[in-house]
């Protein structure tokens, strides 16, 4: 038997948001859906399933008779994708200062200060790499950590935005590893202290330090 329907369109939307991301799609791209099923290997079916999901999430828009064009980097993209990013971790980080477990906090921890020893020695392609999964990890672990699926899912598809802004101009480059890393310490230093207000400060100003690398490309 064939896949479920719901799955074949699950993953059609997690091939097609892999191609944006690698690139494969470029943002501001005319596409037809024959040709979303060439780049991402589903059927007919589950692309065309597909499609009001991508619509609903901003991810592509239906253009008369040009057909499907995809999410276009500007300037408002990156000013309105970093609003929702503070709003949203504003109060993930703020919870999650005072709810999240000892363990969990030493773990993050230890992970961070490992990846800025690591990196301050010398900034591989394997490093940059792990460095760059740990960083979305840390973020998406703490969003998550409030168990509200809605909250969850919205943040979710920002971050296919940010991350696809950071593919055009603030994607983690070597040499921005160390101070990346440096910008999350005081973060973390907050949660191990328990100290909200300054746990929250200290994200938004990570994250604006993030918004501002994004602004000066454009």
């Amino acid at each position: 038997m064939g896949e479920p329907a719901a799955r074949q369109r699950d993953h059609a939307y997690s091939s097609f948001t892999d191609k944006l991301l690698s690139r494969d799609i470029q943002p501001g791209q005319f596409v037809s859906q024959r040709e979303l099923v060439e780049l991402t290997g589903m059927p007919l079916g589950a692309i065309r399933e597909m499609i009001p999901r991508l619509e609903a999430d901003g991810l592509i828009r239906t253009s008369p008779k040009r057909g499907l064009q995809i999410l276009s980097i500007d300037l408002d993209l990156i000013r309105n994708a970093f609003q929702l990013r503070r709003i949203i971790e504003g109060e993930a980080f703020a919870s999650f200062c005072r709810t999240a477990q000892d363990d969990d906090l030493a773990r993050i921890a230890r992970a961070h200060a490992e990846m800025r020893e690591e990196a301050a020695r010398g900034v591989t392609p394997d490093v940059l790499e792990r460095a760059q999964r740990m960083d979305w990890a840390f973020h998406d672990h703490v969003v998550d950590h409030m168990q509200n699926r809605i909250v969850s899912d919205i943040y979710r598809v920002n971050s296919i935005k940010i991350r696809l802004i950071r593919n055009e101009n603030t994607r983690m480059l070597p040499e921005l590893v160390v101070s990346v890393m440096d910008e999350h310490m005081p973060i973390v230093e907050a949660l191990i202290a328990r100290d909200e207000a300054a746990t929250v400060a200290a994200i938004q100003a990570h994250i604006n330090s993030a918004r501002s690398r994004a602004l000066e490309f454009e």
